[in-house]
């Protein structure tokens, strides 16, 4: 295969430039990937552009948690749009449903508006939408350029029923299948579905923190995941991706 887009999803310049070395098509940058990302620091996108050539994808989410906005963090979204699109980057990630579970078109049209030329997509918003097929005909209309999904379900491998539904009726809208994803799951999303092109992955490796000392009685994070412990992406699971990739 040689019409294939491998995305990486990075929250810092090492694994940024991890992903470059591994072999990707593009990154998806954010912050706090470990909740899910939201969105980055100015700066570390400046600092991803001074060391990395990929287009870069921002994903802009002002909190952890649903995708039922108020209005002030659409405001807040609306001005990051503006900010990053200022700043060069390369598409926006972005998405905001209504409480019952639909597509909010009137943000999503100034989402689409703000970003001018830059391909806008839709992420994981999608996955928890109330109506997949009817989301992806608003989505043509709309002019999203990309769908991030899983298939609605907690993993693109359980999904691949909805996915594949989606890559026969998609017409220029790119599917991208995340979660869950690397070199075997990639192999068997292939065999079953041979029109899907693109790809979303970490490639995450858990390095240990090189902090010796280690205050047991404070913790400052999600209960349950280590202070101690650091997301990266690793470059060999990138290339094992893009191997598989390159050989279909």
């Amino acid at each position: 295969m040689t019409d294939f887009n491998l995305e990486c999803c990075v929250d810092s310049v090492e694994s940024a430039i991890a992903a470059e070395k591994g072999g990707a098509t593009r990154l998806e940058l954010c912050s706090n990937l470990i909740i899910g990302g939201t969105s980055p620091s100015i700066s570390l996108f400046k600092q991803i552009k001074k060391y990395v050539n990929l287009p870069i994808r921002v994903l802009l989410r002002p909190r952890f948690g649903d995708f039922c906005y108020t209005d002030y963090e659409i405001d807040i979204l609306n001005d990051e749009i503006n900010t990053f699109k200022n700043l060069g980057a390369d598409g926006i990630v972005i998405g905001c449903l209504n409480p019952d579970g639909e597509l909010n078109i009137k943000a999503m049209q100034k989402f689409i508006y703000l970003a001018d030329k830059l391909p806008v997509t839709l992420h994981r918003a999608f996955d928890v939408c109330v109506n997949p097929m009817d989301t992806l005909e608003i989505c043509k209309q709309l002019g999203i350029s990309t769908i991030l999904t899983s298939g609605a379900k907690n993993c693109a491998l359980d999904g691949k029923r909805l996915i594949k539904q989606l890559c026969d009726y998609a017409e220029n809208i790119e599917i991208l299948a995340g979660a869950g994803i690397n070199s075997k799951t990639i192999e068997l999303l292939l065999d079953e579905i041979p029109n899907l092109k693109s790809f979303h992955m970490s490639g995450k490796k858990v390095l240990e923190s090189p902090m010796k000392y280690r205050n047991k009685d404070v913790f400052m994070g999600l209960k349950g995941i280590s202070e101690y412990e650091i997301w990266q992406t690793d470059t060999k699971e990138i290339q094992l991706a893009r191997d598989i990739l390159q050989k279909r």
